[in-house]
């Protein structure tokens, strides 16, 4: 029986070791795409503020020239 704990409590240790670099890595990817100019996350930071019909939207996107660039790949 200790033995199982034994594993129990070093499976839970490498568990949340495993998410804490997930989480590292997400944010590291949050803030390097956003220095390079990427996306823009503050503007996403308003989107419950700005909810009406009316408001524009955050990122637009033409999907016009979206089908014309997915037909050029092809």
């Amino acid at each position: 029986m200790e033995t199982i704990r034994t594993l129990q409590a070093y499976g839970y240790f490498f568990f949340v070791m495993f998410l804490v670099i997930i989480l590292y890595s997400y944010i590291w990817h949050l803030y390097s795409s956003e220095k390079k100019g990427e996306r823009d996350y503050e503007k996403y930071g308003n989107i419950a503020l700005d909810d009406n019909i009316t408001d524009s939207p955050i990122e637009s996107f033409d999907t016009d020239e979206q089908n014309a660039n997915k037909k050029e790949e092809q």
